[in-house]
């Protein structure tokens, strides 16, 4: 069964048709011999249905089909060319580029690389590139791109000869290397998926992933996205790409850059939300299925372009295994992965107790033990639970006792509840039985961790899908900050006029005034430096904590005179409670994002953080707190406080809110937030503006 998450109206990219979908294509720079990237790309075109046309203009031989200008060869045979595939050094591929639009050429691939990645020479070409563009409207794919392949079409726009192996299939690749959709679009062709397009990038000096996914959502043979990302030159755009196009078609996304550690910024926001963190949230909060290898990947998509389950905050899954084994495999995984595997009803278990022995296990998983003709009767009783929103299964591969193609069309599969059925076995066996599968609307893995994948994608794709049907929330006013430099006491005091506790405090100048504070706030306080120059105070020897008497109030401030602090902060202890950090800053990509963590000292050890694109909503943000692995530790973990998740939201969303008002803040941040019985303190913060705001 296929739902789409919502209906909204999709703004298709500047026309891509003329590159995926061209009338004729010419390969400029093309021979008919040897192995130069020319004449591997004229052989990669020649069975093009549409025709292919060959320009050299170095060595024209018209009587063998090789013209001197693409002027010329339009001339000659009548053909209407929409694609030119650039096989030219860098030097020349602007002018060869300008010359293919005045002889019609819509859309172009340029594949040589020598552009700004080799310095200043190279970025001359590029910007050459990029005005014939601008000036002109053709749509080019590139440069240092593989290219791209269209198998429904015939057009295999690369050259890298097996890509004219890969079945067309109803899956879209977008991958940032041209190498990178090579071994995708062949994964999936492994797989039994084939693909309807697959695109690599490259530089991306103008057709970027966000133009081809708005041309896959809007494409009927497309019903699964896989998309690649190794930088986004462009959040927003990226982000309404994928928004529109995942309230359609699912789409999966692979975020390259885990191991990319940057120097700590001046924060532990800066710190903790690096590019791929912000890009893996941004693109979840987007509604993109996240996963973490190119295997996760062609598994998620296998299952997502046969199925889509409706949308649900917490689906639930049947698990069927005729092996326990590889079943328990299955089961341990999906767990871990935070998928729900409930209890099976009462009347579900007495349908299965009249087909399977007493001694197998029914609860769910359901054991079978070795599979009969009951198994399609499990299956049906499974997936008619009131609890179960999937059905997964594993067998072994038994083709003398077992035909599973036909027991998934006894039990009703496809129905009104998705399955996914995993069969093992040698390869030869168990393809044809996917296959099969595949062609009746079935999604088949073949081990249980490939179907762990697939329903984990399902399940998350199902999760994404029901918060896009929650209302959008518009930012809310907020108030400016205030001019100069903002120390703890003044940032403090601007979290206080967004409704942001904070402990009871005195800004001091001398000893005097610091005795009159630990007389009026009463003991123990904080005595800590006030300057905004210093943002972790703690490593300067800043912070003196529990001071209940005049004597030790006079030994802090001296320690704090020794440091040229001019001023200080005498502030009441808080209670005892569990520590978050809680920040918004204004990503380089993605604009302004909002950040929890597990806060104090642990925030950059453990970099266990949430990030969600600013502005956020409330329910989104209060969910923000259970991506955590310490989450448990919020909800009165031995006693201790629990985190009031509708205060906390309101902390997030009017960070985020402020940052989205006034762009001339940089980051805000409040690292401890701390949860305590009364509620949640502001121990610390820092504001910082950006350098046009300073």
């Amino acid at each position: 069964m296929r739902t789409a998450c919502r209906s909204e109206s999709l703004a298709t990219s500047d026309d891509l048709h003329a590159l995926f979908e061209p009338r004729a294509v010419a390969v400029i720079g093309a021979s008919r011999h040897g192995t130069k990237l020319g004449a591997v790309m004229a052989r990669s075109l020649a069975g093009f249905p549409g025709g292919c046309l060959l320009v050299n203009s170095r060595n024209p031989d018209p009587a063998a089909g090789v013209y001197p200008s693409l002027r010329e060869a339009v001339a000659e045979t009548g053909q209407t060319v929409d694609l030119v595939v650039l096989c030219v050094p860098a030097a020349a591929s602007a002018a060869v580029l300008a010359d293919a639009s005045d002889a019609g050429a819509r859309a172009a691939v340029a594949c040589a690389g020598g552009f700004s990645e080799i310095g200043d020479g190279g970025a001359a070409h590029e910007r050459a590139l990029a005005d014939v563009v601008a000036s002109t409207g053709v749509r080019l794919l590139g440069p240092n791109t593989s290219g791209f392949v269209a198998p429904a079409h015939g057009l295999t726009a690369s050259f890298v000869p097996a890509a004219a192996e890969v079945p067309s299939g109803s899956v879209g690749v977008v991958a940032a290397s041209g190498g990178v959709n090579h071994a995708l679009a062949f994964a999936l062709a492994n797989a039994g998926t084939g693909v309807s397009v697959a695109a690599g990038i490259g530089t991306g000096i103008d057709v970027t992933a966000a133009d081809v996914v708005e041309y896959l959502a809007t494409d009927p043979a497309t019903t699964a996205i896989a998309l690649h990302v190794e930088t986004v030159p462009d959040g927003p755009r990226l982000l309404a790409a994928v928004r529109a196009a995942s309230a359609v078609k699912p789409v999966v996304a692979l975020v390259v850059g885990r191991s990319d550690v940057a120097d700590f910024a001046r924060s532990h926001t800066g710190a903790l939300a690096t590019s791929w963190r912000t890009t893996r949230a941004a693109l979840r909060q987007a509604g993109a299925v996240i996963v973490d290898d190119d295997r996760e990947l062609v598994d998620a998509v296998t299952a997502l372009t046969h199925t889509r389950l409706e949308p649900s905050a917490d689906p639930g899954v049947g698990l069927v295994t005729a092996q326990a084994g590889p079943g328990l495999l299955l089961a341990d995984r999906l767990r871990a992965d935070g998928v729900r595997l409930p209890e099976l009803a009462e009347s579900t278990r007495a349908r299965i107790a009249e087909v399977l022995p007493p001694l197998t296990y029914q609860r769910n998983p359901v054991d079978t033990g070795r599979p009969d003709g009951s198994l399609a009767t499990v299956l049906r009783a499974v997936a008619d639970d009131p609890a179960i929103d999937v059905v997964a299964s594993y067998t072994l591969s038994e083709p003398d006792t077992l035909d599973l193609t036909s027991v998934a069309q006894d039990a009703g599969l496809p129905g009104d509840v998705p399955a996914v059925l995993t069969i093992g076995g040698l390869v030869d066996e168990t393809d044809a039985v996917r296959a099969q599968l595949h062609k009746i609307g079935v999604p088949a893995l073949t081990n249980p961790a490939a179907a762990a994948n697939a329903v984990r994608a399902l399940v998350a794709d199902a999760r994404a899908c029901h918060r896009a049907a929650a209302p959008t929330r518009s930012p809310a006013m907020v108030p400016s900050v205030p001019e100069g430099p903002l120390d703890e006491a003044r940032a403090k005091a601007y979290l206080a006029t967004l409704g942001v506790r904070t402990p009871e405090s005195r800004v001091c100048t001398s000893l005097t005034q610091a005795c009159a504070a630990l007389t009026d706030i009463g003991g123990p306080v904080a005595v800590k430096l006030l300057d905004a120059t210093v943002t972790h105070k703690t490593e300067v020897g800043g912070v003196h904590l529990g001071i209940r008497t005049e004597p030790e109030l006079a030994d802090a401030v001296r320690a704090l005179a020794r440091t040229g602090a001019p001023r200080y902060l005498v502030e009441a202890m808080a209670p005892p409670g569990f520590e978050l950090v809680v920040g918004a800053r204004r990503d380089p990509v993605f604009g302004p994002v909002v950040l929890v963590g597990l806060g104090g000292t642990t925030a950059e050890a453990l970099a266990d953080v949430a990030i969600r694109v600013a502005p956020v909503s409330h329910a989104e943000a209060a969910a923000m707190p259970g991506d955590l692995a310490g989450s448990a530790l919020l909800d009165g973990w031995r006693g201790g406080p629990v985190l009031d998740r509708d205060a906390f939201a309101d902390v997030v969303t009017t960070l985020g809110d402020a940052l989205v008002a006034y762009p001339e803040l940089d980051e805000i941040e409040i690292n401890p937030l701390r949860v305590t019985d009364a509620g949640l303190l502001a121990l610390d913060a820092v504001i910082t503006r950006t350098q046009e705001g300073t």
